[in-house]
């Protein structure tokens, strides 16, 4: 019996997921077990198993689909049972396991009427282009004789016409009809109109030697897309200000080495001093001074939250990522640095739920381990403020009239000034330096 795979939602939030590649073709024998394909959400990538065993008889998208959650997206079963009743709605009957001759076309009788004529950009390649393709370009009049296809076979896909409207190449209907040689367009923003077709073409004339230049294009990846989206909508919709200050280390560094050397013998995870600080964060934002801290701006309205879920910049391979520890700030500090690394594994990874990628009320960015010793850590919308972790460095200040060598770690505050006044900002750093100067005080909390 014929069985359809859907497309997984992979967290609450999880809309679509974009089909990054095929493991199987059509007609392929498939082992349960087997990886069918591959998909990625906006921030974490999943492969599909097979669950049960059978040829794959049917393939409704392709690589580079953008795929609703719970729709059907391929279907197994035994070799030669139909699979039409499992396509998706709207969309074409699938490819049988075994490929058809090749269709010929027929020339249409001299007194037939001309069919009504699409986009000729599509016409001429419709045989190698998925059909959420096609039906893109035909609604768009995109120029697809420009075209890079990036597909199975070197089959256009959605995301080849989506990048050719991203870069304004379009064909104008007037144009369309007899459009069969890609040109360079006159139009608006680069579109092809009928005088492109129709203007002589310029004399050839011998053009210099020049050496072509060596470049490499590699395609934005989905996650490095949604990081810039964010960080440019962070950036011009906030009035953000950064203050710098830092404390003096000397405690925190001590308390982190007592906590190495017993470890072991108390039964706790290796804590950090990125642990460390976000226990001593947790806490500050409970203060009811800095409550707007631990808020989101939407619009004309400041959500305060009651519990603290701190956001963790993470670098990964894939780029950027927040996963969030949820109510940190009922948490002990040996809690905190368990859910912490086990989230942090999880983006690592590519394999963390997107539900973790989601709902912190302020995020922590430590770039100390890099040696940086001040930055502009940007905010994660709608988030209030973020706080940048700057490295150890050695100071001096005077004690008792001489000169003493300490310790000193670097803090960094962006703030949204729009519900943030400058010195509210400097009340909260002075009490997160304060807090970590002082961490023996804060632990006997």
């Amino acid at each position: 019996m014929a069985t359809p795979i859907i497309m997984p939602r992979q967290g609450q939030s999880v809309e679509s997921c974009i089909i990054t590649s095929w493991n199987k073709k059509v007609g392929d024998t498939v082992e349960k077990g087997d990886i069918l394909f591959s998909y990625e959400t906006d921030k974490s990538s999943f492969d599909e198993p097979a669950p049960e065993s059978g040829v794959l008889l049917a393939v409704f998208h392709e690589e580079g689909d953008d795929v609703p959650c719970l729709e059907n997206v391929c279907v197994i079963g035994a070799a030669g049972e139909d699979a039409s009743a499992f396509a998706p709605a709207g969309d074409a009957a699938p490819a049988p396991a075994q490929e058809a001759a090749p269709a010929v076309a027929e020339a249409a009788p001299a007194a037939a009427p001309a069919p009504e004529a699409a986009p000729v950009a599509t016409a001429a390649v419709s045989g190698a282009i998925s059909p959420r393709a096609k039906a893109l370009a035909e609604k768009t009049g995109a120029d697809l004789l420009k075209a890079t296809p990036t597909g199975p076979n070197g089959r256009i896909i959605e995301r080849d016409v989506q990048s050719l409207l991203d870069r304004g190449l379009t064909v104008s209907g007037a144009a369309s009809a007899s459009y069969t040689s890609a040109v360079e367009g006159t139009g608006a923003n680069g579109k092809v109109v009928l005088a492109d077709l129709t203007a002589p073409a310029a004399p050839a004339t011998a053009a210099p030697a020049i050496p072509a230049a060596e470049y490499e294009d590699i395609k934005m990846p989905n996650i490095r897309k949604i990081i810039a989206k964010q960080m440019c909508a962070s950036l011009t919709e906030m009035a953000q200000l950064t203050y710098n200050t830092s404390f003096d280390a000397t405690k925190l560094l001590a308390f982190r080495k007592s906590l190495k050397a017993g470890a072991e013998k108390m039964g706790l995870a290796n804590i950090t001093l990125n642990d460390i600080i976000l226990y001593a964060v947790s806490r500050v934002l409970k203060y009811p001074k800095h409550r707007v801290f631990n808020a989101h701006c939407l619009g004309d309205t400041v959500r305060y939250f009651n519990n603290v879920n701190i956001g963790i910049a993470v670098d990964t391979e894939r780029g950027l990522m927040v996963p969030t520890v949820f109510g940190a700030n009922n948490m002990s500090l040996n809690d905190i640095s368990k859910e912490a690394k086990s989230v942090i594994t999880a983006a690592q990874s590519g394999k963390i739920s997107p539900d973790y990628l989601t709902g912190a009320t302020f995020t922590v960015s430590n770039l100390g381990s890099l040696g940086i010793e001040s930055f502009t850590p940007i905010i994660n919308p709608p988030q209030t403020a973020i706080l940048g972790i700057d490295c150890v460095s050695k100071r001096i200040k005077e004690v008792d009239g001489e000169d003493v060598v300490y310790s000193a770690m670097g803090l960094s505050l962006t703030a949204d000034h729009r519900v943030i006044d400058g010195a509210d900002a400097a009340r909260f750093l002075q009490d997160v330096a304060f807090a970590l100067e002082n961490i023996d005080l804060l632990m006997a909390k």
